[in-house]
């Protein structure tokens, strides 16, 4: 059992902490971190979009409208946020220096631990009941922009998810095509089976506008002591790409212990290099159904920020019904950017 004066060390020291912890709170330090944090990435969203552009990113023309949008919903905001910040934080501080000064009395009093006693039950009080103003101050300035908040924060995670994929897109072995856009990239494992195995090929799932391109991208071990990888390699190719235009199904599915991994059945038209796809992808499937549909329906084209190169359409126009060399209909699918088409029957190659 302590002995009074160890007790006293040990309120003393306890109270000490948390004055000390008042002297930020007091200041709101925490809710103008979190306002400052908003401002710069308001202010810096016009110029990240325009990073995005320049990095080949051409849909969601609205964007950039966007973010002059939040900009000037901010300009509105953040005079009142300013205002009351400063408003709730004299309030507080004013409330924490009676405090400040019981503290330094009982600095006073550790040779008479006894007489201390009232003075620190008072004090305790007084701690607890500027601890609940903060945080209900912290709780109005919050209130105020919260809506504003999260509609800035939905936009902007959007656009890391953009630049995550123009940096795999960087970074693949394959290039687009001539005109063809990137819409949305996510880690992916490409399953054989709809059951996940550890062999399974680990990589990178695009969708453009044109087509689904899955490339396995992670390191594998090639030397293992004690079920331990000792060596490994890096492992980076296109396993596959298949044209949007050929998706026929699109199913949805929660799997693992805790149904918390989103998987993906796709079902392909003739054509396709693959009938069925089964995937388990790390960004929720519904955002991925949307997606598809959307690509497969051609809506990406309207949101278009950069127009399509009419020579690219005229190409994909010009393609013959019929093969000059074996009169076969020529009905496979032609993707914008082509320059050839090769013959499924006789494999003779026309020229676009």
């Amino acid at each position: 059992m302590p002995t009074p004066a160890e007790q006293f060390e040990s309120n003393f020291f306890s109270v000490k902490t948390d004055i000390g912890w008042l002297q930020d709170g007091v200041r709101l330090k925490n809710a103008r971190d979190a306002v400052e944090d908003l401002q710069t990435t308001v202010n810096g969203m016009a110029q990240r979009i325009s990073g995005l552009r320049e990095r080949g990113y051409v849909f969601e023309k609205d964007l950039e409208n966007q973010a002059k949008g939040f900009v000037t919903q901010w300009n509105g905001l953040y005079p009142s946020l300013l205002a009351q910040l400063n408003q709730q934080s004299t309030m507080l501080q004013n409330s924490l220096r009676p405090l400040e000064t019981q503290l330094n009395q009982l600095g006073g009093m550790k040779t008479n631990p006894a007489m201390a006693r009232n003075l620190f039950n008072s004090l305790e009080t007084g701690i607890s009941t500027l601890k609940d103003k903060v945080s209900a101050a912290e709780r109005t300035i919050d209130g105020m922009y919260n809506t504003f908040r999260g509609q800035v924060g939905s936009v902007s995670g959007h656009l890391g998810e953009i630049d995550w994929m123009l940096t795999q897109l960087a970074e693949a072995t394959f290039k687009l095509l001539p005109t063809e856009g990137g819409i949305m990239a996510v880690k992916a494992v490409w399953c054989a089976d709809v059951k996940e195995k550890p062999e399974d090929p680990d990589g990178v799932l695009y969708l453009t506008d044109q087509r689904l391109i899955f490339e396995q991208k992670e390191e594998i071990a090639t030397k293992k002591i004690l079920f331990i990888a000792t060596e490994k390699k890096k492992v980076q190719e296109k396993e596959w790409d298949v044209p949007v235009a050929l998706l026929e199904e699109i199913k949805t599915s929660k799997q693992g212990m805790m149904k918390n991994e989103d998987h993906l059945d796709l079902r392909f038209g003739p054509g396709a290099n693959h009938q069925t796809i089964h995937l388990h992808i790390w960004q929720p499937v519904e955002q991925w159904q949307a997606l598809l549909n959307k690509a497969k329906s051609k809506e990406f084209d309207k949101t278009r920020a950069i127009a399509i190169d009419q020579a690219e359409v005229d190409k994909v126009k010009s393609v013959p019904a019929q093969c000059p060399g074996c009169g076969a209909n020529m009905d496979q699918v032609v993707l914008r950017g082509q320059d050839t088409v090769k013959c499924e029957y006789c494999g003779f190659v026309v020229r676009l």
